[in-house]
């Protein structure tokens, strides 16, 4: 069974601009970009202490944008097992091995088919890594 009306999905960070967090197109869910945001925005994996030194960790990001995609997906009664593409964005490399260890938590291979690139920057400067997705989960 799908869930509410597509768009912004209560409980969840609001979208830094005007454009929702699913779209549905026929039997095909489209989730926009998503990062590790919180509805209070703050960042999960992201902290800054009292001197400013900034503390990042992929694994926690990596795993609350999945949680996040999880969520969004659910509020049309679909789940992670009907994505059938994701594209991640990460804005090092380096951090390739922890987001792929905690990937590998979530799917294997017959999980969703995925491209992985690195940009330049996010949205947010405590940012690592934003993915978006399709999934396929037909109207009843």
């Amino acid at each position: 069974m799908t869930g509410g009306p597509t768009g912004v999905v209560a409980g969840k960070a609001k979208p830094r601009g005007r454009f929702p967090h699913i779209r549905r197109g026929g039997d095909m869910l489209f989730v926009s970009g998503t990062s590790s945001r919180l509805p209070d925005n703050s960042f999960a994996g992201a902290s800054v202490d009292a001197l400013g030194v900034t503390s990042l960790d992929i694994r926690a990001q990596t795993r609350a944008v999945i949680e996040n995609i999880r969520d969004i997906l659910e509020s049309q009664g679909a789940t992670l097992s009907d994505l059938v593409e994701a594209s991640t964005f990460l804005v090092n490399m380096n951090d390739f091995k922890g987001y792929n260890e905690v990937w590998a938590e979530y799917f294997d291979e017959t999980g969703p088919a995925r491209t992985t690139v690195a940009v330049h920057q996010l949205p947010h400067p405590l940012l690592l890594i934003e993915i978006k997705a399709v999934a396929y989960a037909p109207q009843r």
